[in-house]
């Protein structure tokens, strides 16, 4: 590839975000006209936090004319002949489009393009941090589900996959499933997908901690929407034995006349049990609770759940149960927090995933291929194996080569690698 996309203030180790954050205060305390205390956070994010890089020298004239003109045009010839080219003479095999239209941003929901920035330049330099994936943040200005997928239709021959972001449901689930169908390099939208490998893979572990299997467990997961909606079915596909999902409503079952079509279908593949009525009562003997709703979940609900049950709070910045309180009834405790053990964060999986599936050039990503993550994310652990370690922290430098392996075998395994 021609270029590289890098984090600026990155270039010495030995630097660390408070350091770079001093070293900006000074210029960004005349930016905020506001008499609060100083937040580095400003600092750190203070002209973006990405920049693209050249990979190759442009020292004199030789150099350009390979470079550029007339140099340049003899590999495009050689693409319009053989488009195939294109992943060996471009970066395109190795650069991600992470897409958002800012309508579901982290916990500040639907913000707009310009706001979401700042977190889609932080996905690209964690794609290049913990995958050595590039990614190019592109926030678009349209909410419109036929305009955002014509438009990412039409910048994709410039990308190896596309990494879909933020963007609310349930429009996010047809936005995904039409892309892939025209697209033929992977569509993979994290907030659905992603949490579901690592929501799994710690369900995995805290399985065998307690010396359980999946098909052992009833789960009950609180927000039918993107995530909720993708572990749901995705625990079902890894072999869980009954998962219930609860909405504000309560449990999403066939009985409901105010279903969605989303909501319809998983109303038809889950709560084998036939439960109705509320998330509280669903708890109720169940081994284990998925929180991706916001919201607070009543201790007593907590406490009667099975014993050895599993609490997953992974409402951000606050867990549906205080870990405090899911302690005092569950075995294992997880949450989306980087304060608590067991952290359910995104990171372990969408670096690895992608890593794997370029490398492979698949054209899509599969079932086969998350659930193969998601065992080679749950192995990392090993034999540290312990109710405060069921999942690896997104520092532990064995996640992103495991993930990435287990991806791309399975890519070959399924039939969708191209190399």
């Amino acid at each position: 590839m021609a270029a590289e996309i890098v984090n600026p203030r990155s270039e010495s180790e030995s630097e660390s975000v408070g350091d770079v954050a001093s070293d900006l205060a000074g210029d960004v305390a005349g930016d905020l006209a506001t008499d609060e205390p100083f937040d580095p956070a400003f600092a750190l994010h203070r002209g973006g936090k990405m920049a693209i890089r050249s990979t190759v020298p442009v020292r004199d004239k030789d150099d350009l004319s390979l470079a550029y003109t007339p140099g340049v045009a003899k590999v495009c010839t050689a693409i319009a002949e053989n488009p195939e080219l294109v992943h060996d003479y471009t970066w395109k095999s190795q650069v991600v489009a992470v897409v958002t239209d800012g309508t579901a941003v982290l916990g500040l929901g639907d913000i707009g393009p310009e706001a979401s920035l700042p977190v889609m330049e932080g996905k690209a330099i964690l794609f290049k941090q913990f995958g050595g994936v590039d990614a190019v943040p592109l926030a678009l200005a349209t909410t419109d589900t036929d305009e955002i997928i014509d438009t990412v239709v039409r910048l994709a021959p410039s990308f190896g996959g596309v990494n879909l972001e933020d963007i609310s449901a349930p429009r996010c689930f047809e936005i995904e499933r039409r892309l892939q169908e025209r697209l033929d390099i992977p569509v993979f939208h994290d907030d659905q997908h992603g949490t579901a490998v690592v929501t799994l893979a710690a369900l995995r572990n805290a399985a065998k901690l307690t010396g359980r299997t999946l098909g052992d467990l009833r789960a009950v997961i609180s927000g039918a929407g993107a995530a909720g909606v993708a572990i749901a079915k995705f625990l079902l596909a890894a072999g869980i034995g009954d998962v219930s999902v609860a909405d504000r409503k309560g449990i999403v079952s066939p009985d409901r006349d105010d279903l969605t079509d989303v909501k319809r279908e998983l109303a038809e593949i889950t709560n084998r049990a036939g439960l109705s009525g509320s998330l509280e009562a669903a708890l109720a003997g169940a081994d284990v609770f998925i929180g991706v709703s916001g919201g607070t979940v009543p201790e007593p609900a907590i406490a009667s759940m099975a014993p050895e049950a599993f609490v997953f709070a992974m409402a951000n910045p606050t867990p549906e149960v205080h870990p405090d309180i899911a302690h005092q009834y569950a075995s294992v405790v997880a949450t989306g927090r980087s304060d608590y053990p067991n952290q359910i964060n995104n990171v372990l999986a969408f670096p690895g995933i992608f890593a794997g599936a370029l490398q492979v050039r698949a054209s899509r990503i599969t079932e086969g291929m998350k659930i193969a993550a998601a065992n080679a994310l749950a192995d990392v652990v090993g034999d540290e194996l312990s109710a405060d370690y069921v999942i690896p922290s997104p520092f532990d430098e064995r996640v992103a080569p495991a993930v990435t392996s287990a991806v791309a075998a399975a890519a070959r395994s399924e039939g969708v690698a191209r190399r």
